[in-house]
């Protein structure tokens, strides 16, 4: 049964993606091979390094999703700053 909104795109293939391209990879990516809560995570690719931010529900979740992230195909570097919800922010 097909769904409405692809899951995979053979565009996901290209290891050359960067900027909007590569996040939305990203993005699909991170929504759907992990378990990880990703409705309060932004992702931003510059060129082909991705920034995540915003919280995710539990400090391994931080560790999880930016190595999920390193292993997408055209990602060079991952700077993370996810934060654990709940988390105090420093100043």
């Amino acid at each position: 049964m097909p769904t409405e909104n692809s899951i995979y795109s053979h565009g996901d293939d290209d290891p050359h993606l960067t900027g909007d391209a590569l996040a939305e990879k990203v993005t699909r990516f991170l929504r759907y091979a992990t378990l990880i809560d990703t409705s309060d995570m932004s992702v931003i690719a510059v060129g082909n390094m991705v920034i995540l931010f915003g919280s995710v529900p539990r400090e391994e979740d931080i560790a999880c999703a930016g190595e999920a992230v390193a292993s997408v195909i055209g990602v060079a570097k991952v700077e993370n700053q996810l934060m654990a919800r709940g988390q105090a922010v420093e100043s």
